[in-house]
């Protein structure tokens, strides 16, 4: 059994506490990571591979319990349910640094489960996530070409900040996560606030650095436990096989990758071509031929194998003529085409992106604040006022399947494109609305993420958000062959199914807005990173100038099928009035005028209405009902009802008042009837509101010019 150990990493003055050989000792390997009083728990295991598997099959979980916060779920079963939207994009964030760094041939089933146990209120648990990963996948002596660590990095004015808290995140300019393997940066995924290029690049580098040292931390833990870190050898692979196939394929398969005239479907069928005659040539070996038995033995070695080639193929082509599939230089963007309102007004907003054979549409919904999304888990923030959802249904690559809900490949995109548009989305104060935004992949060929946000920027003009500044994005690849390095922009399919890099830059003219990169080699240095960042410009600012092209500012008037927001500001106290007693007050409203009412905590009540008359009618009422009076104050009322000492008036939209029998003329009146008969119209001034908020009304001593004033109130 392990040895326990507790031990502390200081990490730019704050301690990551790490603990093993304590929890879950059947797990193959298990660490607690620590920071302060957030606490995560990750695990790996393996077992043995499966028959006909012919890739790594890694599961990577991120499990969150409310307990860890000190909550009890809500819902009937009081219990954690589906896992929130934030621990499928921290399951994404562990993956994306580990996969890479298993061995290409290593076909063992392998799960990761990181779960917070204890969550305060300053420290984020996903970095500790991934680094626990590492750790554990060391101590399970799985083979690994680690140690892999991850840091946060903030911008706090001109100061980077490792690690930053909640809070400290949510006052920067910059929320950038950096992983790291011994050879370089292999995973970035950053949100900011239009940072220049020069700036993410810097803050990569600094948070890199750190990165190393987290490594060597993991190397010191492995040498005090005795634990060697293991290299396997792959297992030997018979080339007969490969041979064959090379010999029969490589011409024709290098001169349908130099038919730059093809598309995208042609060139696939043609390819397709040649795998079927090298299979029929296969077949008509005699069973005892080596190649025949060597493809027999796997169904699946052809296809792979052949796969291998036109990857090697098209990976040369790329580094030694600089040439790609589709003829395009390295650093040119395919033809783009840009269309707003493609939709009827029925929807708020509507755009169609087209970038090559990637085309994306992007509708916006305009909401109501009571229409936010609440949040139920571990993190800080509770709401969500701007929503962008991903859909990439199996059409858009022209195959099919069933359709599920959304996978965490959807997630994934549709939280970048959030990430891209976010700081741009204008604050809640000059645009109340609740804002959801669906970007359909209608034809996928290549960095759909991507045209999700160039087409949800035109979406979002054409429904009349008042934005920032435009977003455009472009997504760059590499081809890294020994020394050679190729950067390629606005990679399509082929590029990066066989590439090395893909790497997603969102931003406006100002700066960068969200940026992700994802390795398929074991790590790159901070010269390349920045090299592609710096491609990644001219790109974008090309996009966004055919974006700008076909609408250049957001439309001035919303959908006319969009709701009316009217917001107003009443006293704290007076809510409770407002709503009424089980709501029957605010109620009432609503169905009296049509129109929805949402009323938050700090008095702040926004009125809804696709009928703006109608918007303006819930407005006055409650404006009535929070008025504050004031003795003098002259109104035009309508008698409501009648008792022997006097009549009720209502004076304002919800205010009654009372006039004594001995204020409705300046004579004595025998009853009350023989002035006043309900639904009369009548001048009244607020004579006294007594010790209990009773409002008295009077009809003496009103000057004419009040009575004008208030009839003119009245009309307007």
């Amino acid at each position: 059994m392990l040895q326990e150990v507790d031990k502390s990493i200081s990490v730019d003055g704050r301690d990551i506490r790490l603990k093993v050989g304590l929890f879950a000792p059947q797990a193959g390997g298990s660490a607690l990571i620590q920071s302060e009083d957030t606490a995560v728990l990750v695990t790996a295991t393996r077992a043995s591979a499966r028959e006909g598997i012919d890739f790594l099959p890694l599961l990577v979980d991120y499990e969150e319990r409310l307990y860890a916060a000190g909550r009890i779920p809500g819902g009937f079963l009081r219990r954690e349910g589906r896992p929130p939207e934030r621990a499928t994009l921290i399951s994404r964030l562990i993956d994306r640094p580990m996969r890479p760094l298993f061995p290409g041939w290593l076909r063992d089933d392998i799960q990761i489960v990181a779960t917070t146990l204890s969550r305060d209120e300053r420290v984020p648990p996903d970095i500790l996530a991934v680094t626990g990963a590492s750790i554990a996948t060391l101590l399970a002596q799985i083979p690994f070409n680690g140690p892999m660590a991850a840091v946060r990095v903030g911008l706090i004015g001109d100061d980077f900040v490792i690690n930053p808290t909640y809070q400290e995140i949510e006052a920067g300019d910059l929320d950038l996560v950096v992983a790291g393997s011994p050879d370089g940066v292999i995973m970035v995924e950053a949100g900011a606030n239009q940072l220049p290029e020069q700036d993410i690049i810097e803050a990569i580098d600094f948070g890199y650095e750190v990165v190393r040292d987290l490594i060597q931390a993991q190397r010191d833990l492995m040498t005090e436990l005795g634990i060697e870190l293991v290299r396997e050898a792959p297992p030997e692979v018979d080339p007969t096989l490969e041979n064959f196939i090379t010999e029969r394929v490589t011409d024709s398969v290098k001169q349908i990758l130099t038919r730059f005239e093809l598309t995208k479907p042609e060139r696939d069928i043609a390819l397709d071509e040649v795998k079927d005659q090298v299979k029929a040539a296969i077949a008509e070996l005699p069973e005892e031929n080596p190649v025949r038995v060597a493809a027999s033995l796997d169904a699946k070695a052809l296809s792979n194998t052949y796969k291998d080639i036109t990857k090697k193929l098209m990976r040369r082509q790329i580094v030694e003529d600089g040439v790609r599939v589709d003829g395009r230089k390295l650093d040119e963007v395919r033809p783009i085409s840009c269309r707003t309102g493609v939709l009827p007004d029925r929807v708020h907003g509507s755009a169609l992106f087209q970038r090559g054979l990637t085309q994306v549409m992007s509708v916006v919904t305009l909401g109501t604040p009571g229409e936010a999304q609440e949040l139920d888990d571990l993190h800080p923030e509770e709401q969500k006022r701007y929503m962008h959802h991903y859909n990439m249904p199996p059409y858009s690559v022209g195959e099919t399947k069933p359709m599920r809900s959304p996978g965490r490949r959807e997630v994934g995109h549709g939280a970048l494109a959030e990430r891209a548009l976010l700081p741009v989305i204008p604050s809640k104060g000059d645009f109340p609305y609740v804002l959801r935004v669906v970007s359909e992949v209608l034809s996928s060929n290549g960095s759909t993420s991507m045209g999700s946000v160039c087409g949800s920027t035109l979406a979002l003009m054409d429904a009349g958000v008042p934005i920032l500044k435009p977003v455009s994005g472009a997504a760059m690849g590499l081809i890294k062959e020994g020394d050679e390095v190729r950067i390629l922009t606005d990679i399509q399919g082929i590029e990066d199914f066989l590439g090395d890099m893909d790497f997603k830059v969102a931003g406006t003219d100002k700066g960068i807005t969200a940026l992700q990169m994802d390795m398929k080699i074991a790590g790159l240095s901070m010269q390349v990173i920045a090299d592609a960042i710096n491609q990644a410009r001219p790109a974008r600012m090309h996009i966004l100038d055919r974006m700008l092209a076909t609408i250049d500012k957001p439309r001035e008037e919303l959908s006319p099928f969009a709701p009316r927001l009217l917001t107003i500001k009443i006293d704290q106290d007076l809510i409770g009035m407002i709503i009424g007693p089980g709501g029957k007050t605010i109620k009432g409203i609503t169905e009296q005028t049509g129109a929805k009412i949402d009323i938050e905590d700090d008095g702040t009540v926004t009125i809804s209405a696709v009928d703006g008359g109608k918007a303006k009618q819930a407005r006055g009422i409650i404006e009535g009902m929070t008025r504050k009076l004031s003795a003098g104050d002259v109104y035009i009322g309508r008698v409501t009802r009648i008792i022997p000492i006097g009549a009720f008036v209502e004076f304002l939209p919800g205010k009654e008042g009372m006039i004594h029998i001995s204020q409705l003329a300046d004579y004595r009146v025998g009853k009350v009837e023989d002035e006043v008969a309900v639904g009369d119209e009548v001048i009244i001034k607020v004579r006294e509101i007594d010790s209990r908020g009773r409002v008295n009304l009077t009809r003496l001593g009103i000057h004419p010019d009040e009575a004008a004033a208030a009839r003119e109130a009245a009309s307007s």
